[in-house]
């Protein structure tokens, strides 16, 4: 046995903690002879560790009260309605979407928890495996990749290393974080490998996140960096390794290990790594039968009637909504049915981009829902489509935004129109920020960007369906008040 190191610096309450401390046993090193375990550089070992730190990324990401929940919520891309008593939830999700949030709602304690916990693990694995510096530099660059959603969320968060073994920490600023990311990955990616990955870190992949830090960089720290940003996309672009997928849709199947465009996913499997659920949270109860699922969907997240009819009707991403009538899978019209109540009596089921109010007696067909991700047939509660964090498409309006607001504007119009025209539209001559902006939302629609963008971009305060002005300071999510509890020496973030 290995040596475990139990840490109490993980920032999260103590019912979560011990899920946070990572033991080397027998299971994990399962089919590892003592001889390859001596050989610290032995790639199969290393594979074998690595999944460990890897499987707390993918862990509940695409779930309900994850990040990408409080980002997609909070953003002008979708609500949850509220149904009479469905998804009350405490008014949670009432507040996140009205930008009312309060620092003790459980979303964001979940959040930190995913992100330290994930943290720990990394940690864990460096302190045992100081040695292997290939692994090392790779679970140094995935430390970053957790931290660049940190920063991001939070702002002015904890750095905790693998030198860090006790004590309460205290907040870093968000220069300092931002510091911290981006010196983990200049130090450490030119030890990565620069095959095609997919599922782990590579050398492209880690110039992906650098490209997605640098062009926040003037959110972030106050100083713009957008050369460098189109400089670290254009090394993803040059590699040669990604393309374009022909068709949009094959990014978002169920079996899309074989994307072209798909950069780094998160290898969700239904029986061995669940934690994607997008279907139970979006689909009517009824839509069970569209689909053949083992469990009954949830009726909770809709798309916003502005946002979906933003999209031309040209644009094939455009079916990444589920709109209209409602049918099971051998034809029969569904019915608008409660989760309690079979009655087969019920009106037709259709969605309908128009949701007449957030709450409290939201309509249940109300909403047009998410169909982006492709739902097999008979499909569990989890689904096994490999969550995609980075796509090409994200590198290409990377650089064109990038070049736009350096003033290239000519510069930037072919990697955005290559986008645009893979969705079917016509190329434009010329190009706005808001163009930028626009085609940002219609490729990356659930994918969790929206709100980063919306930051960016200068819009995030304003006004949207059910939602009032709100307060600049509502840019940073709150240090979840369960953290502070646990741990006095961190500090609110301002307006809190």
């Amino acid at each position: 046995m290995f040596k475990s190191f139990r840490k109490t610096f993980l920032l999260i309450p103590a019912t979560l903690m011990l899920g946070s401390c990572w033991e080397l046993d027998q299971e994990v090193l399962d089919g590892i002879t003592q001889e390859e375990v001596n050989n610290s550089n032995n790639p199969v070992l290393i594979d074998v560790l690595k999944a460990s730190a890897y499987s707390r990324i993918v862990g509940s990401w695409g779930s309900h009260n994850s990040i990408w929940s409080i980002y997609e919520i909070s953003s002008d891309e979708m609500a949850i309605p509220q149904k009479g008593a469905d998804w009350e939830d405490g008014g949670l999700w009432l507040r996140m979407h009205r930008h009312t949030w309060q620092p003790s709602d459980e979303a964001f304690n979940n959040s930190w928890a995913y992100c330290y916990t994930a943290i720990g693990e990394i940690n864990n694995l460096i302190v045992a495996y100081r040695d292997v510096e290939l692994l090392t530099a790779e679970l140094r660059v995935l430390r970053a990749l957790v931290y660049s959603w940190l920063i991001d969320s939070f702002g002015n968060v904890p750095i905790i290393t693998e030198d860090d073994l006790e004590g309460n920490p205290t907040n870093n600023t968000r220069q300092e974080v931002f510091d911290f990311i981006e010196a983990s990955i200049l130090e450490n990616v030119d030890l990565l490998p620069k095959e095609d990955t997919k599922t782990t870190l590579n050398y492209y992949s880690a110039h992906a996140v650098l490209a997605k830090l640098y062009l926040n960089a003037e959110v972030y720290t106050g100083t713009p960096r957008w050369a460098d940003a189109e400089a670290a996309a254009d090394v993803v672009i040059n590699s040669g390794l990604y393309s374009l997928s022909q068709n949009y849709f094959a990014n978002f199947a169920t079996r899309n290990g074989g994307s072209t465009e798909n950069i780094l996913t998160l290898p969700y499997d239904e029986n061995n790594a669940g934690g994607f659920n997008i279907a139970q949270m979006t689909l009517h109860y009824s839509n069970q039968a569209t689909y053949d699922l083992q469990e009954q969907p949830w009726n909770g997240y809709a798309s916003l009637e502005e946002f979906y009819n933003s999209f031309d009707d040209d644009d094939v991403r455009k079916n990444s909504f589920l709109e209209g009538p409602q049918f099971a899978a051998d034809g029969t019209r569904l019915n608008d049915i409660s989760a309690e109540d079979n009655d087969p009596d019920g009106e037709p089921l259709t969605f309908t981009p128009e949701i007449n109010q957030l709450a409290p007696n939201a309509l249940r067909q109300a909403g047009v829902r998410v169909g982006k991700y492709e739902i097999a047939s008979g499909a569990s509660s989890n689904l096994s489509n490999d969550y995609p964090l980075i796509r090409l498409s994200d590198m290409y309006l990377t650089k064109a935004e990038a070049a736009f607001r350096q003033g290239n504007a000519s510069e930037a119009l072919e990697p955005f129109n290559m986008v645009r025209e893979r969705a079917g539209l016509d190329p434009l001559g010329a190009l706005t920020l808001d163009d930028i902006f626009n085609e940002r939302g219609f490729e990356f629609f659930a994918e969790a960007s929206r709100r980063t963008d919306q930051i960016r971009f200068g819009k995030w305060t304003q006004p949207w369906w059910e939602k009032g002005q709100s307060e600049p300071f509502r840019a940073l999510f709150p240090i979840p008040l369960q953290q502070i509890n646990a741990n006095p020496t961190l500090t609110q973030n301002p307006g809190y």
